[in-house]
């Protein structure tokens, strides 16, 4: 996820655009830069690290211009460097871009046979390529040589062009990444996100996947990218304040970033998920067909959250790679003396990518011939410079303290591991390769689905925000989810819960369990549920109060969470219990993929107690982002 920013105007463009990156920082903050037609030609200006060195940088090279273009970039083709910073230049033409293009190799091989030569690693440098070969080829209006351009391209883009012999006009165009235009008086803007505009318009018009735009300072000409039919959109106001433009017009930025988790998820699985030959593509991790051949052993270190996900992670190794695979809190693996061999995967979870404990158990492992792989989503940070190699999510940046998008993007990122590795031993057969990378590319449409259930949950989480104790259950990759639910109820809310294996409610926790306890179940259509379904009827026997998250259409679930026969009660702390059933629904899915659904209504159960109660939803108390302290 990157951020990017336009300018066509009457003004200096360099301070506008560089203020339009500040506010989109929080897309990205490994490099940045500009582009500005001086009236010379376009000029470039780039810098590694965050944007105070782009400053740095402008005060030694000026771009005087009125027509420019920024960028600020979170990495996903090629680290951080000058050279991999946009814009991207061929010829006349520089592009910056927010994105994934997913046939880059082939694009990038096809060029270089023609004789291109390529001065990054990134995708982004095939389309400033594609565009003017199209220039050079006859096309002379720049549009034209944008549109010829992205017609060959397959996959994420949000884009912006400018060129040496079109001074007055810049083109944009997108498709699966967001992109906004901004009307002014006499100037027009184009930006990754709102916030970058305020300063200067709120009137808006959305740009639509497929559709391109020329920017000139009286205005945009959208039109469509395959066959330039006009498009005439009228503009929007907004009114949100610059905090509300920040958070996107979320309260909260843990509520923004529990409904990016779409787009997060399809930014991980972009480029991966082979979906012609049923497989996953793993050359950028560093794994090989030989070394997934042998492993003997996956061996998981990973603290809070990358825990959890670490632990459905297993689940999928075992079932679908048929290795042996275990656990470990990072903590635990640096104070003990484990044994790491040769033929062990150590995968190290981490979403900052800079876990004390975890980087220690890297260490160790590395110290003990064991190979290492890295899951996280800051690139180029500790884990994976000390691993042998690094598979990112693409989640983008989590300002919010307790994660969210960062955790189901791990669990995308480790089912695509499991799948890797199990299609390379033989495990998993051609039709199970197909049903799953098939669930996996469907998953962001069902996170969208349960996304919608939001006012459901707020009833529900009305209900039950006075309670002083709350118990999650699940079985299988459920029990992950439960411990997840409970730990993001009691790092925002400040109720005690407590995650358990529903099969382990009879050795203890069964104890706690009366009208008080609301007792949450991740209860969907997997091969454990009638074994679930016996542990909430345990609970009801008990009179605890359910909360059911299923399968759509699952009567049984809503019968058990429906309450007494006898109507209303009052508990012994005065609010009234109704027999309405606490169930949150999700699509029925493959039961591999069914973690990154049912953990959406236990976050969103989470947040609504929290901002219910008042409490610091974004910064909860005693909390820090990335835990670098034993």
């Amino acid at each position: 996820m990157c951020g990017i920013v336009a300018y066509v105007g009457s003004k200096e463009c360099a301070p506008i655009l560089v203020e339009g990156l500040r506010r989109l920082e929080y897309r990205g903050y490994d490099s940045a830069g500009l582009a500005v037609h001086t009236g010379r030609g376009v000029e470039i200006v780039r810098a590694v690290g965050k944007l105070a060195n782009l400053d740095t940088a402008l005060k030694k090279q000026t771009l005087a211009g009125t027509v420019g273009i920024g960028h600020t970039r979170w990495a996903t083709h090629g680290r951080p460097s000058e050279a991999n910073a946009h814009p991207h230049v061929a010829g006349k033409v520089a592009v910056v871009h927010n994105g994934i293009i997913e046939n880059h190799v082939a694009l990038r091989k096809e060029l270089e046979a023609r004789g291109v030569r390529f001065s990054s690693d990134t995708d982004t440098e095939i389309i400033a390529h594609l565009v003017d070969e199209a220039m050079r080829g006859g096309i002379t209006r720049l549009g034209e040589a944008v549109r010829t351009a992205l017609k060959r391209v397959t996959g994420a883009f949000a884009i912006a062009v400018v060129s040496g012999d079109s001074p007055d006009e810049i083109v944009v165009a997108k498709h699966d990444s967001p992109l906004v235009l901004g009307i002014g008086e006499n100037e027009t803007f184009a930006a990754s996100d709102i916030p970058a505009l305020l300063a200067h318009t709120r009137d808006v018009v959305l740009l639509q996947d497929g559709e391109m735009a020329v920017l000139r300072k009286g205005g945009a000409e959208i039109t469509k990218i395959s066959d330039s039919t006009p498009i005439t959109r009228a503009s929007k106001r907004i009114d949100w304040s610059p905090t509300q433009a920040e958070k996107g017009g979320y309260k909260h930025f843990m509520l923004k970033e529990i409904h990016e988790q779409p787009r997060a998820v399809e930014d991980t699985l972009r480029g991966r998920v082979d979906l012609q030959n049923a497989d996953i593509v793993g050359a950028e991790i560093g794994m090989t067909d030989e070394l997934a051949k042998k492993i003997t052993r996956v061996y998981f270190v990973a603290c809070g959250t990358s825990a959890h996900a670490a632990m459905a992670g297993r689940y999928w190794v075992e079932a679908l790679a048929k290795l042996p695979s275990t656990v470990e809190i990072g903590s635990e693996v640096r104070y003990r003396e484990p044994v790491f061999t040769s033929t062990d995967l150590v995968v190290a979870v981490s979403q900052s990518g800079e876990t004390l404990d975890t980087i220690a158990a890297v260490k160790t492992a590395k110290a003990m011939g064991a190979h290492v792989l890295a899951v996280a989503n800051v690139l180029d940070s500790a884990i994976p410079r000390a691993s042998d190699g690094a598979l990112y999510t693409h989640a983008g940046p989590e300002i919010g303290v307790a994660s969210t998008k960062c955790f189901t993007t791990q669990l995308a990122a480790l089912l695509m591991l499991a799948i890797y590795l199990g299609k390379r031993r033989g495990t998993i057969s051609d039709a199970d390769g197909r049903r799953l990378c098939d669930a996996l590319w469907h998953v962001p449409q069902q996170m969208r689905e349960v996304l919608l259930k939001a006012d459901e949950i707020k009833v529900i989480a009305k209900k039950h925000m006075r309670a002083r104790d709350m118990l999650f259950l699940g079985r299988g990759t459920g029990f992950p989810i439960a411990l997840e639910g409970a730990l993001k109820l009691k790092e925002i809310s400040y109720i005690h819960a407590e995650g358990y294996a529903a099969g382990e409610m009879k050795h203890g926790p069964i104890a706690l369990i009366d009208e008080e306890m609301p007792v949450c179940v991740v209860c969907p259509r997997d091969p454990h549920y009638e074994k679930t379904l016996s542990n909430m009827q345990e609970v009801k026997a008990r009179e605890g109060q359910l909360i059911g998250i299923c399968t759509e259409g699952d009567f049984e679930v809503h019968r058990l969470c429906s309450g007494n026969e006898g109507g209303p009660r009052s508990s012994r702390s005065g609010h009234v219990v109704t027999d309405a059933p606490d169930v949150i629904e999700v699509p029925a899915a493959q039961p591999e993929v069914l973690p990154m659904l049912t953990v959406i209504p236990l976050q969103l159960l989470a947040y609504f107690v929290a901002d219910l109660k008042g409490t610091d939803v974004d910064q909860p108390r005693n909390l820090a982002k990335t835990v670098t302290v034993e």
